[in-house]
């Protein structure tokens, strides 16, 4: 069982940053690819970035890349997503999911993730 609890959501200018954090419980958090995904207002929930387990594979959607990067600390059993030049088009909740010895690559697909957390809720005033 791997519980996941994601901080670091708020309020942001057109045009700033915020990281997002995920902090993972138990002790499979190494051998797991990682997701972000994020759910406008709205819309359905959809794909944001990938990483494998070493970190070594990222993966993102096209609106995000050159602007978001995941990163994760196995050591600190947590993922991370660096978002900067944020767009009110960035609005949403935001969501890690873990998918358990996955193979590589990361999977890009909401049914391929096992565990999701809570969410945290990011808004880009314009």
């Amino acid at each position: 069982q791997v519980q996941l609890v994601e901080s670091g959501g708020g309020l942001v200018q057109a045009g700033g940053s915020l990281r997002l954090s995920c902090a993972a419980s138990g002790r499979t958090f190494s051998r797991a690819a990682m997701g972000w995904f994020r759910q406008p207002p709205g819309k359905e929930r959809e794909f944001v970035a990938a990483i494998n387990w070493s970190g070594g594979i990222t993966i993102y959607a096209d609106s995000v890349k050159g602007r978001f990067t995941i990163t994760r600390d196995n050591a600190l059993n947590t993922l991370y997503l660096q978002m900067n030049s944020l767009k009110p088009e960035d609005t949403a909740v935001y969501y890690c999911a873990a998918d358990i010895d996955q193979a590589p690559p990361p999977p890009v697909r909401i049914y391929e993730y096992d565990y999701w957390g809570q969410g945290t809720q990011v808004t880009v005033a314009s």
